[in-house]
């Protein structure tokens, strides 16, 4: 559903910013260093964002880690990546309670290994205990994916005699969701240049404002996001109203 603004001292902030990390291979490569040099320093950059949509009191970030077609990439790529996320959540279960972060993974977490799986989970569980800036990391995650789990799992409850199919509402579809209980993004930030939503947040995203940048993810600064927040307050919202 779409969500109010709220306040941080005088600057109104979006409650929920999703973004696209994209151009780490790109920035890489015009430095003359291998791909998986981009994506380390673009894990610094997230964790330099998430401080910093806290501080302003952004409610939810949402970011887009690895997508159910990014196992096409070469095999060093995606193994470097899982290994980021890997010491990602261990450091994170290790900080979040005192930073007064709570994360969440969203996902088909199926594909990951035993080990990632186990650590999103205790992420899971520590941030229940967590009040404070919510950081979604998208991995294994495509926007038809969750459509298509949803429908098959409301599916099978009607299969079972749980439900009927003329029960379903877009509230009842949205508790399906991978993102079930979090509100839909106000704000949808894709940087590197291009200009498409690469099956992220589909559902979600019906009346999120969108903001492009040629900044390219490793170089994406405080900076920046407030420049998207600007932009965000310039548009008008009307939800399908006049």
């Amino acid at each position: 559903m779409p969500n109010e603004v709220i306040h941080a001292g005088d600057q109104a902030v979006p409650r929920h910013i999703a973004i696209v990390m994209d151009g780490n291979g790109r920035w890489a490569q015009k430095r003359g260093l291998p791909r998986t040099a981009g994506h380390k320093v673009g894990c610094e950059v997230l964790r330099t964002l998430i401080k910093y949509c806290k501080k302003i009191g952004v409610e939810y970030v949402t970011v887009y880690a690895f997508s159910t077609e990014n196992w096409k990439r070469s095999a060093d790529e995606v193994s470097t990546i899982m290994g980021l996320l890997k010491r990602y959540f261990k450091e994170a279960i290790d900080s979040l309670e005192d930073e007064g972060i709570r994360l969440r993974v969203l996902g088909d977490l199926r594909r990951l290994s035993p080990e990632l799986q186990a650590l999103a989970h205790k992420t899971d569980e520590i941030s229940d205990h967590i009040c404070g800036t919510q950081v979604n990391i998208c991995v294994n995650y495509g926007g038809r994916d969750e459509i298509v789990h949803a429908a098959s799992a409301f599916a099978a409850k009607c299969a079972a005699g749980e439900a009927k199919p003329e029960d379903l509402t877009e509230q009842l579809f949205h508790s399906y969701l991978y993102s079930a209980g979090i509100p839909d993004p106000d704000l949808v930030i894709r940087p590197s240049g291009e200009q498409r939503i690469s099956n992220f947040l589909l559902w979600q995203s019906a009346y999120a404002e969108y903001y492009f940048t040629d900044t390219l993810w490793p170089d994406f600064t405080p900076a920046v996001l407030d420049e998207a927040i600007a932009a965000y307050h310039g548009r008008n919202r009307r939800f399908g109203g006049v």
